[in-house]
């Protein structure tokens, strides 16, 4: 019986969640500390998994166009669920609340993401990062 590369057994794991966002400690059962962090950059690299900050991975799907790796949801709800994983409750910003309560017809444009406490993190993907907002 030959042993199952740990990179597959990661891609098993991620395949029986339900969620798109997953953390380094998701994975830590699976081996070492330096063995989990080759596996991820390895998937990483065969477009299977996006880092989008530190410790921090989502689902990818190959982009129609042109063969990019890119998220399988929204990037705003993305962020949101990462949020949510590290802890940190995602709000409505100030600009979406006035603009659903008809006090301007500027539309948000999902580019801020409000946040009940401080975040420290750098959550985001190719070259776009995340602002939050207190709210």
């Amino acid at each position: 019986m030959r042993a199952v590369p740990l990179d597959r057994k990661i891609l098993n794991r991620i395949a029986g969640k339900k969620g798109d966002v997953f953390l380094r400690a998701d994975f830590e059962d699976l081996g070492g500390y330096d063995q989990i962090g080759r596996a991820l950059r390895k998937l990483v690299a065969a477009g299977e998994l996006l880092r989008i900050g530190q410790g921090l991975y989502a689902r990818a799907a190959r982009s129609p166009f042109d063969g990019k790796p890119i998220p399988v949801k929204g990037v705003t709800l993305l962020m949101q669920e990462a949020l949510r994983r590290v802890g940190v409750e995602a709000r409505p910003t100030r600009s979406e609340t006035d603009y659903n309560a008809g006090k301007t017809t500027q539309v948000p444009t999902g580019r801020v993401i409000g946040v009940n406490k401080r975040v420290r993190r750098k959550i985001g993907y190719d070259g776009w990062l995340a602002r939050f907002e207190r709210a």
